[in-house]
C-alpha cells in the first residue's frame, strides 16, 4: 500500500501533476477498460513519460535492494553492497567505452550489462584460483582491487574523452538518473531483473544457511559453494541490469537491507521481499524529488547520498548490538 501511494505521489507531483483519478482512468483504458475523453496531453504524460520513469525507479530500487539483501547475507557482512564484487566499475567501463566510442544509446547499455557480468566473473575467477585462505574474504579483496583498476580505466576514458561531447555524456552517466528513460529501456530490463530474483527467492531458505560456516552448512546437507555461486550470478544480474538503464546509484543496497532487517529480522524468506518493497519505494520517492526539488534534475547518484547518509548513521546509532 505504501508503494502504490508513492507511485501515486510520483505521478501527482511535478510541472505536469496528474490527478489520481486520472491516473487510474488513463491505466484502466491502456489495460483495455471502456475510458472516454481522456485528455491527450495526460495520456502523453502518463504513458510515454513518467510511466516508463517511475516503472523504471520500482524496478531499478527493486533490483539493488534485492541484491544488496542477498549480498549482505552472503558475506555476512552489514557493509556489503551490490558494488562489492565490481559490477558497478564494469558497468561503469562498458557504458563509459559505449560512449568514447560513440555508441547508440542500446549498444552502450547493452556495453554496461555485459561489462558489469564480466567483472564479477573475473573475481569469481581470480578467487576460484587462489588456494587456503577464505573464499569469502578472496571475494571481497578480488572485488575490491579489480573495482579500482576499472575504476582506472574510467578514469582514463574520461581523460581521454572530448571535452565538448562525451564527457558531460561520460559524468552524467555515472551520476545515475532515469531522465531518458523509454519504455523499450523497461521491456529489455524486467524480464532479467526477473530472471535474478526468481532463484533467489527459490532459494530463500537455504540463503539463510550462508551465514553458518560450510562445514556447518555441509552438515545440514546443503553444499554452501553451489548456493553461494547462485547468489552471485542471481544478484549481479540483478545488478547489472539496473545499473545499464539507470547508471551509477549507490546506497540503496546498503541502507535499504538494513531497515528491511529492522521490521523482519534476519530471515532471507522475509527480508527479501520486503528489502525489494522497500528499495522500489524509496528510489521512486527520491526520483520524484530528483526532478521536483529545482528548477534543474539533480542526478540521483548525489541525492541518494544525500539523503541514505543520514538515514545509514540514524540507524547505525540507534541499533542493537549486533547486526543479525
Amino acid at each position: 500500500m505504501v508503494l502504490c501511494g508513492v507511485i501515486v505521489a510520483a505521478f501527482a507531483v511535478g510541472r505536469y501533476p496528474v490527478a489520481p483519478a486520472d491516473l487510474f482512468r488513463i491505466v484502466w483504458s491502456w489495460a483495455g477498460g471502456a475510458a472516454h475523453g481522456l485528455d491527450s496531453t495526460l495520456e502523453t504524460v502518463v504513458l510515454q513519460i513518467r510511466g516508463p520513469r517511475v516503472i523504471a525507479a520500482v524496478l531499478v530500487g527493486a533490483a539493488l535492494a534485492g541484491a544488496g539483501a542477498a549480498y549482505q547475507n552472503l558475506f555476512r557482512n552489514p557493509l556489503v553492497s551490490p558494488d562489492i564484487l565490481g559490477v558497478s566499475a564494469g558497468a561503469a567501463v562498458g557504458a563509459v567505452l559505449g560512449i568514447f566510442l560513440s555508441l547508440g544509446v542500446v549498444a552502450t547499455q547493452s556495453m554496461a550489462f555485459a561489462g558489469g557480468l564480466a567483472a564479477v566473473a573475473m573475481v569469481y575467477v581470480v578467487a576460484r584460483a587462489v588456494r587456503g585462505h577464505d573464499p569469502l574474504l578472496v571475494l571481497v579483496l578480488a572485488g575490491v582491487v579489480l573495482g579500482a583498476l576499472l575504476g582506472a580505466c574510467v578514469a582514463l576514458m574520461k581523460y581521454l574523452a572530448d571535452p565538448y561531447n562525451q564527457l558531460p555524456a561520460i559524468t552524467f552517466w555515472l551520476l545515475g538518473s532515469l531522465a531518458s528513460t523509454d519504455a523499450h529501456d523497461m521491456w529489455v530490463a524486467a524480464p532479467l531483473l526477473l530472471v535474478g530474483l526468481i532463484p533467489l527467492w527459490l532459494l530463500r531458505w537455504r540463503i539463510n544457511v550462508l551465514s553458518l560456516d560450510d562445514d556447518e552448512a555441509r552438515a545440514l546437507g546443503v553444499s554452501a559453494g553451489r548456493i553461494r555461486l547462485v547468489v552471485i550470478v542471481a544478484a549481479t544480474l540483478m545488478t547489472s541490469a539496473a545499473v545499464s538503464i539507470s547508471g551509477v546509484i549507490g546506497w540503496i543496497g546498503l541502507v535499504i537491507p538494513h531497515f528491511a532487517r529492522l521490521l523482519t529480522g534476519p530471515d532471507f524468506s522475509k527480508l527479501l521481499p520486503v528489502s525489494v518493497l522497500l528499495g522500489a519505494g524509496f528510489l521512486v520517492a527520491v526520483d520524484t524529488l530528483a526532478r521536483t526539488m529545482a528548477n534543474i534534475e539533480v542526478p540521483l547518484g548525489v541525492l541518494t547520498a544525500f539523503v541514505g547518509t543520514p538515514l545509514f548513521l540514524w540507524q547505525l546509532a540507534t541499533a542493537r548490538r549486533g547486526w543479525r
